[in-house]
């Protein structure tokens, strides 16, 4: 074997060997009780869809708009885009780049210069295929390099279902908005309508002198509290019909918008909790989270490897010739071959500098992978005391409301007896209204934190990025 063979097969079998300078990374311990306070551990984490957590026809079609008009997913789909592309640069210097280049020229030498004394016409063509530049990655920097550049690709992609989740939640929580102050406008509307009437029979009754004016006074009072909640509750509909219009990214029509009733808006199958650990293979918050971390290790890689030699190969192949017909024949072949070394000496710490960088980042990638776990526990206990107190609220107002509408009907039959004044009649009756909305108010609340719940677990994404999916 020659020197040359020799020297060509260690040095392929020192670059595929190469060296890992990147850390391993370890496995993290959760920072969270091992089960949810409720002591409920049931089979597995959510994976419903949201087609099928939400069941109401208007509400899956407005969300179906959102997830192509929505500008936030809009932007979140393009920075994936981009950051593919940022992706597809760095894994690229994995693999030499071949140039073709052709070049020909033509020169007069006057005869004052030419050796002869006599001026001369010199031609020359050339036609390489050259390697321009490449670096032998004997220490994993490039490789690090573009799976830095991977792990980014893949916490932006699971970033943009977060976005979605997120936004899908927004907007379901928007359209509750919407069908609960709708309802409250009509209890409003409806409360009016029957003080109303009672103020018209009040008023007769105070001009024949049956009636104290402090009576009249009461129900013109509760009369002007029912106009401020209609007035109320028409702006907070023009303000939640423009949280559904931004949500959607269009103008929302008005045969999409819910109705009042708040008991079939969204029919919603119970939401299995599971473990703690479920978290991590569902939220894709925190699945983005670890693709941080892990691009933080391989950039420590990348550090370390400033510290050692970096071998770069320029090398081309082709033919010459002074006369263009004679451009590819026997004999005109060229060759260069042109390896560089650059070993760093001192730059006043710069390298060292760039590795605590590295590691810094790498500290802090744990520490936000770390919270993230936490943050998601914490609103899965929430959602889960919520969900449980709700159910308990709107148990008792269910006898709340009972309560007050005896109450309202018994204040009725004693002053029609003349056994109380109206004004028995008319706290009854503010009672009753109050009950009423503190009913739809907790209607809301509960299916809110059905939503939230939802959300919380992950939204039932089967959380993989795609570019992970595509190399499987």
């Amino acid at each position: 074997m020659s020197i040359k063979s020799f020297s060509l097969s260690a040095l392929t079998l020192l670059i595929l060997s190469g060296c890992q300078l990147a850390p391993e990374q370890k496995d993290i311990a959760l920072p969270v009780p091992d089960a949810y306070a409720s002591g409920t551990e049931q089979a597995s984490a959510v994976q419903l869809n949201w087609q099928q957590f939400f069941n109401d026809d208007k509400l899956q079609t407005l969300i179906t708009q959102s997830l192509e008009h929505n500008k936030d997913l809009q932007i979140a789909v393009l920075n994936v885009q981009r950051v593919r592309g940022l992706y597809q640069i760095e894994d690229s210097a994995l693999y030499p780049s071949l140039d073709l280049n052709a070049s020909g020229t033509r020169q007069r030498l006057p005869g004052d210069l030419s050796s002869t004394g006599e001026a001369a016409i010199s031609s020359q063509y050339s036609a390489t295929v050259g390697i321009t530049s490449y670096e032998l990655d004997i220490w994993g920097k490039v490789r690090n390099q573009s799976a830095q550049a991977l792990q980014n690709l893949y916490s932006t992609e699971l970033s943009q279902y977060s976005t979605q989740v997120s936004l899908i939640s927004e907007l379901a929580n928007a359209w509750l908005n919407y069908a609960t102050d709708l309802q409250l406008l009509e209890l409003a509307k409806e409360t009016l309508t029957s003080q109303q009437e009672s103020l018209s029979l009040t008023q007769k009754s105070f001009d024949l002198g049956a009636t104290s004016s402090i009576t009249l006074e009461q129900l013109k009072s509760t009369v002007a509290t029912a106009k401020v909640d209609i007035a109320t509750y028409k702006r907070l509909l023009k303000r939640d019909k423009s949280a559904l219009d931004l949500l959607v990214g269009k103008p929302v029509s008005a045969d999409l918008l819910p109705t009042k009733d708040l008991t079939n808006l969204i029919s919603m199958p119970e939401v299995p909790v599971g473990l703690p650990s479920d978290l991590l293979s569902q939220r894709p918050d925190i699945k983005a989270a670890e693709h941080l971390l892990l691009a933080a290790n391989a950039n420590i890689g990348i550090a370390r490897a400033a510290f050692y030699p970096s071998i770069s190969l320029t090398a081309n192949a082709g033919t010459a010739s002074s006369d263009l017909s004679g451009l590819f024949d026997s004999g005109s072949g060229t060759w260069s071959f042109v390896p560089s070394i650059s070993l760093p000496i001192f730059n006043m710490g710069r390298n060292q500098a760039n590795l605590d960088v590295a590691k810094a980042d790498q500290a802090i990638a744990v520490a936000t992978y770390q919270q993230k776990i936490q943050n998601a526990f914490r609103e899965v206990a929430d959602a889960l005391a919520d969900r449980e107190g709700y159910q308990e609220q709107l148990s008792a107002l269910d006898m709340l409301i009972s309560s007050r509408q005896i109450t309202f009907d018994l204040s009725k039959m004693r002053y029609e007896k003349g056994a109380d004044s109206y004004l028995q009649v008319l706290d009854a009756q503010r009672t009753w209204y109050g009950a009423q909305q503190q009913l739809i108010s907790g209607q809301q609340a509960y299916l809110a934190s059905q939503i939230n719940l939802y959300k919380a677990l992950g939204g039932g994404w089967n959380v993989t990025s795609e570019t992970a999916q595509e190399e499987k």
